[in-house]
């Protein structure tokens, strides 16, 4: 499936968001990512607030069996968490990115792809990758658009 934008670097500052912290299976992961993204926004809207970016989860580690991950919204406005939901926040940094369209079960190639591109160019991940989530179930699987951004330090 295709890579829509080549390979590329941003730093951005601290985004702060509201998030839900979760351990799950790769299995179980579409999911929770739905019922999280409900409560966020209902939480959102109960407050008349709107999100400040593109829904995200970000993953702490790759163990398909014990992925540890953050689900959430950006937000720009001082709310407090909330049961499950907690203020939490995207960190500042540099960060490779690119898009990626199509199924999500495919993505490994372009996961590969930008490992590589961070070795190459003489950066070291950090660990965190985060995808974010322009569309989804509504749309065919052909057509997911997603971000995969990779936190990166250079070092000295």
């Amino acid at each position: 499936m295709p890579r829509l934008s080549p390979i590329a670097v941003l730093k951005q500052g601290e985004q702060p968001a509201l998030l839900v912290r979760a351990k799950t299976s790769v299995q179980n992961l579409p999911g929770l990512i739905g019922k999280c993204y409900g409560e966020i926004a209902a939480y959102l809207g109960e407050t008349g607030e709107f999100p400040a970016g593109i829904p995200f989860v970000a993953y702490h580690n790759m163990d398909m069996q014990n992925l540890e991950v953050e689900i959430g919204f950006p937000i720009s406005s001082d709310l407090p968490g909330r049961g499950d939901i907690v203020r939490g926040s995207i960190p500042g940094g540099i960060y490779v990115f690119s898009i990626y369209m199509g199924p999500y079960s495919q993505m490994q190639g372009i996961y590969g792809e930008m490992a590589e591109w961070i070795g190459k160019n003489g950066y070291v991940p950090t660990g965190t990758v985060y995808e974010n989530y322009y569309n989804g179930p509504e749309f065919p699987e052909s057509q997911y658009l997603t971000k995969i951004s990779m936190h990166v330090v250079r070092p000295e």
